[in-house]
């Protein structure tokens, strides 16, 4: 049986919300806002829902689910990362990818199609991580074995293994260091509008978790709302509202649980005559436009998440589930309760990124440049004077090379 690679409608769209793997053209302006990408991610979702709902098999072998288009990510690193190593590993079983641009619904009826076309083992980052319990429920009676990636599901019978990272340590690494710069900035008592994750994102929970374990006592929060669907229109509307309501000076920084979040922020505080560069934001991902923010002082610090371990990781237990092989004991180094059961888990550490490495973080050059996280041009992308004119300056000042 020869590896098949399902090529839906998704593997045509642009990769969206600003950032890029190495053969993509189009990143959105990190000085234009999040509005257009926004627009673009949505669209996206949009022809990507249809053309993912076909191919959902992997009969015998591998179905990949994946649950948005909103976080560039998925397309631009977890994929392919996932596809390399399954290629490399077990080419002869056979695989399918999907993804549900958003949709809870359209993610089980995915499941439900690689369940009946007989997938072995069903890799499943949830959009809906209560909802997804269903799926699991459904694959265990068939037999199936369900590898719980990035996202923890909870409900139902309970996945086999867990793979991710160390999620409340990110919120604890957005805290620290937000509250780094702002005790540096002279800020006390500082005020912040805070920007949550999905609530159907157990992720979501832990990061602001980790954040509040941090930031409780020391920050006044003057607002703090959640993207229902991680989506950067959502947050944009969230920050208009905050400036709405406490004016522009009514705030001094801006938790952003990842870095869609912190684009829609941006460009609601550049739309409003905010001056972002007085205001420090959080964000998670390593983005393509965030970094770019970031060295450009829009965004103070960043979470970077190295995906391709943790694609590799969930590729090399689907090859061993696929093929009847016991995993490497060595690979599995936790364990997460889910509600139910204390699931097996693989739990890779993050990293707090900015601009010059300072406040007990990583620069951008030991991080996401030293590891070509976008690729063997990855530079030249973050450099891009067509982005943004004061990047080949701000790349200098801050010894990205």
């Amino acid at each position: 049986m020869k590896l098949r690679f399902s090529m839906t409608g998704l593997a045509a769209i642009a990769i969206v919300a600003g950032a890029c793997s190495g053969s993509a053209t189009a990143v959105p302006s990190a000085a234009a806002g999040a509005s257009a990408a926004a627009g673009a991610s949505a669209g996206a979702g949009a022809s990507a829902g249809a053309g993912a709902s076909a191919g959902a098999g992997a009969g015998g072998g591998i179905a990949l689910l994946l649950p948005s288009v909103d976080a560039a990510r998925y397309e631009a690193a977890d994929r392919p990362d996932f596809e390399a190593k399954i290629k490399a590993l077990c080419p002869t079983v056979a695989y399918a990818y999907n993804n549900a641009a958003g949709s809870a619904p359209t993610q089980q009826q995915q499941a439900e199609a690689a369940i009946t076309n007989g997938a072995k083992v069903l890799v499943l980052d949830a959009q809906d991580g209560d909802a997804a319990g269903t799926i699991v429920t459904a694959a265990a009676a068939k037999g199936i074995k369900v590898i719980s990636y990035d996202r923890l599901i909870k409900g139902g019978s309970s996945p086999d293994y867990y793979i991710s990272f160390d999620n409340e340590k990110v919120g604890q690494l957005q805290g620290t260091a937000l509250l780094a710069k702002l005790t540096a900035d002279g800020k006390t008592s500082a005020k912040v509008v805070w920007i949550n994750g999905s609530p159907k994102d157990n992720n979501a929970s832990l990061f602001k978790k980790g954040a509040h374990s941090v930031l409780d006592g020391k920050v006044t929060i003057v607002k703090e709302d959640a993207m229902a669907n991680w989506k950067p229109e959502e947050a944009q509307q969230i920050m208009e509202a905050a400036i709405t309501s406490l004016g522009k000076d009514g705030f001094d920084a801006v938790y952003s649980a990842n870095d869609g979040g912190a684009g829609g922020a941006y460009a609601a505080m550049k739309s409003n005559g905010v001056d972002v560069t007085t205001k420090p934001m959080t964000g998670q991902d390593a983005e393509l436009a965030a970094v770019q923010r970031i060295l450009l002082g829009q965004q103070y610090m960043d979470v970077y998440k190295q995906i391709k371990p943790e694609a590799e990781a969930a590729a090399t237990l689907a090859c061993a589930l696929a093929t009847g092989t016991t995993p490497d004991a060595a690979l599995v180094n936790s364990k997460v309760n889910n509600g139910t059961i204390d699931v097996p888990s693989v739990l890779l550490t993050p990293i707090a990124i900015t601009a010059d490495g300072s406040n007990g973080t990583k620069s951008i050059q030991d991080s996401v440049v030293a590891d070509q996280f976008y690729g063997a041009t990855s530079v030249a992308s973050i450099c891009d004077a067509k982005v943004d004119a004061g990047l080949p300056a701000a790349c200098t000042k801050y010894g990205v090379k």
